[in-house]
């Protein structure tokens, strides 16, 4: 007998049905609502998705390829998405959300509030499962039910990606997209290697398969969303405040994207000695302080709120902001750093699309600039001066990212070999010439990590972009530019 008490032209209802789904299995959640369904029937012919599953089996209705929402009646689209367990048992995004496949031919034709994308996804019911190496889809435990819509800044920064993603498709260079154009709204690759290349309608160059794709920083803040709710179950349809600090507002985002806004705020202080901005601010600064200048960076952007981090904006898109000294003679002194190596994610990820490695590097950048400048008479005796002098957006070009991969594939390899300690690893040094290597942020004796294999303690060490491969990076954005203000190395 069923027991499918729903009503399908109602998102709340709907949305209140998928309790059912909680802290139990598909197969558990069927057969508490339907005991005509054997547990071991619960699968589709060919590669069915658990999304696929849930839909048919759970909510009682066929799944399809029509473009409109899987409840048309109600707006709501049906996404399932999985979490990954960490060392300490919390939950964490294993994934970004594939939302909508893009036709590069038909997607040029209409507006972003025309698009399949918008009218598919503006209202989202997304189901939190906890995903388990080897287990049948049927067998995943689903963790939390969310009831998500577009709206307000975040419709209107999801807007401007889409927009920045059809441009290029327009400019017949769909084929070069990256992740990293983009802020909330990714364009994702699907498939494998080696498959067959889509049409695009401005070039005879092919493009890899592509579909819209909620990058797994704004997921993560989705997540957050639920789990600070103290429930299992929330949805933002009815909250009228966002929850974080905001670097932008709404009204600004109506005649400027996010990036130009930014850019503003910062080069309004173009010129200045990281002294002369703290001093603005009334921020007192110490020049034997490591991160003065990514400190007074903050300060200008966040104009006088806390974290640059905590900011929304930043939590959802997952830039990633760092500051550079760039020499009178167009050197870089330091290499770039990120966070530590975390083994145990190397080791459990068999695709280096689904790593960490791989989110940082197709972020989108922002690089912010201090150029070297003559001393004055005094006050400079102990240390270079440096002005602001420019903004650089940056995302690593496609060329770049098989050099990244075979970098990601080096750590593993060494993870998998259980040889991380000093005098037995592989890892790519400063040495050896390449654009990233591995090293310790700072050589303290605590900095330890128990590794996964053998259970060894052994040094912390994190990610780098070498400070040469920073200096090209800069020297492209700049242009003819950068011959005219930097002398010297080129």
């Amino acid at each position: 007998m069923s027991k499918r008490n729903y009503d399908p032209a109602s998102a709340a209802s709907i949305f209140g049905f998928s309790k059912g789904l909680l802290h139990k299995t598909l197969a558990q959640a069927v057969a508490a609502i339907d005991s005509a369904i054997d547990p071991k029937d619960i699968e589709l012919k060919g590669k069915g998705e658990l999304g696929n599953l849930v839909e048919k089996f759970y909510y009682d209705y066929e799944p399809n390829s029509d473009p409109h929402p899987d409840f048309p009646k109600a707006g709501v689209e049906l996404k399932t998405t999985p979490l990954k367990l960490s060392k300490k048992d919390e939950y964490l995004i294993k994934e970004r959300l594939v939302c909508d496949m893009i036709d590069y031919c038909a997607v040029v034709k209409c507006s972003f509030e025309d698009s399949l994308f918008y009218k598919k996804c503006l209202l989202m019911l997304i189901i939190f499962y906890l995903h388990s190496k080897g287990k049948d889809a049927r067998d995943l435990e689903f963790v939390y039910s969310v009831l998500w819509q577009f709206k307000d800044k975040d419709l209107m920064i999801i807007k401007q990606d889409y927009e920045v993603i059809i441009d290029k498709i327009k400019a017949g260079k769909a084929d070069e997209i990256s992740e990293g154009d983009t802020m909330y709204l990714g364009a994702c690759r699907k498939g494998q290697k080696g498959d067959s290349l889509r049409k695009q309608p401005f070039s005879e160059v092919g493009a890899p398969k592509r579909a819209f794709s909620l990058k797994c920083a704004y997921m993560r803040t989705i997540l957050s969303f639920v789990q600070e709710s103290g429930k299992d179950m929330a949805t933002n349809t009815d909250i009228k405040a966002e929850p974080f600090v905001e670097l932008v507002s709404a009204k600004d985002l109506q005649s400027h994207t996010f990036e130009e806004i930014l850019t503003a705020r910062l080069m309004a202080f173009k010129g200045q000695d990281y002294r002369q901005i703290a001093g603005h601010f009334g921020m007192p600064v110490s020049p034997r302080e490591k991160s003065r200048y990514a400190r007074v960076t903050k300060r200008i952007l966040l104009k006088g709120l806390r974290n640059f981090e905590d900011a929304e904006e930043i939590r959802k898109a997952g830039i990633i902001a760092k500051t550079i000294r760039v020499n009178i003679d167009g050197s870089i002194n330091e290499s770039m750093s990120f966070e530590n190596i975390n083994y145990n994610e190397v080791f459990e990820n068999d695709e280096w699309t689904e790593s960490r490695w791989y989110e940082i590097v197709t972020s989108r950048f922002m690089f912010v600039v201090f150029a070297e400048v003559p001393k004055p008479a005094s006050g400079w005796e102990d240390e270079n001066r440096y002005v602001l002098d420019n903004v650089v957006f940056w995302t690593m070009p496609k060329n770049d990212m098989a050099e990244a991969e075979a970098y990601w594939q080096n750590i593993r390899s060494n993870v998998l070999a259980d040889t991380l300690q000093d005098d037995n690893n592989t890892f790519w040094k400063m040495s050896d010439g390449k654009d990233f290597h591995v090293r310790p942020k700072a050589q303290k004796g605590k900095d330890r990590y128990y590794i996964p294999i053998s259970g060894e303690e052994v040094p912390r060490k994190c990610y780098w972009f070498d400070g040469k491969y920073v200096a090209a990076i800069l020297r492209k954005a700049y242009g003819k530019e950068w011959s005219n203000k930097f002398v010297g190395k080129q």
